[in-house]
């Protein structure tokens, strides 16, 4: 896949990683659908773990290409809001606590003196999943995005509960049940946060709301 230059680079290939997604969830949903009671329970279960799957996946993949897009533009962090610069240090911080003044009076300077400096690589470490993408989790990926995080709020026990509770539990083998009536809502709920988030980056992309006021 081509790196994302332009916003519609952007757009395209998170568009194109939704599609297939949904496509693949609408498909298992048709399945249940068609179903007889014994094959039911089992394809609903395997409907929660295809469904986290495809949440978790589609943010992390639109995450680093929406940081992709940025990196690949080489502005200055002066020029960027303030979380890119934030960004770059944020994994640094973490093993300060073990370091001594002069250590820490260094990486000071580094953060005050780096405003020329040009965001062109975003560390991994922000963009993590960690395997179980929970509303915490999520909010502190749209942070580093810069994304409004709220938005997600309302569904705040339906990702942590419906999809990452059940989906751990069927993974550990748990006998979790799955009611028939929710053959069309998960799958519609799961394929609505992902299109959530992903327009939001893309309405971020397009509007230039990464630069600085």
């Amino acid at each position: 896949m081509t790196k994302p230059y332009t916003e519609d680079d952007l757009a395209s290939q998170l568009s194109q990683d939704v599609a297939w997604r949904v496509r693949e969830i609408s498909d298992l949903k048709a399945a249940v659908h068609r179903a007889d009671a014994t094959a039911k329970n089992s394809l609903l279960r395997a409907l929660v773990t295809i469904c986290y799957a495809h949440w978790e996946g589609h943010v992390k993949f639109s995450a680093q290409k929406f940081m992709q897009h940025i990196t690949l533009r080489k502005f200055q962090f002066s020029a960027l809001d303030r979380q890119f610069l934030k960004n770059h240090f944020l994994p640094r911080l973490g093993s300060l606590a073990q370091k001594g003044i002069f250590d820490r009076s260094e990486l000071i300077d580094l953060i005050l003196d780096s405003g020329n400096d040009r965001f062109s690589k975003i560390n991994d470490d922000l963009i993590n999943t960690r395997s179980n993408l929970n509303y915490e989790v999520l909010l502190e990926l749209c942070h580093v995005c810069g994304i409004n995080g709220s938005l997600f709020e309302e569904k705040s026990t339906f990702i942590d509960v419906v999809l990452l509770k059940r989906r751990n539990s069927i993974a550990h083998g748990e006998d979790t049940l799955v009611g028939v009536e929710e053959i069309d809502s998960l799958p519609d709920d799961t394929i609505g946060l992902m299109r959530t988030f992903s327009n939001e980056l893309q309405t971020k992309a397009y509007l230039k709301g990464y630069m600085a006021a």
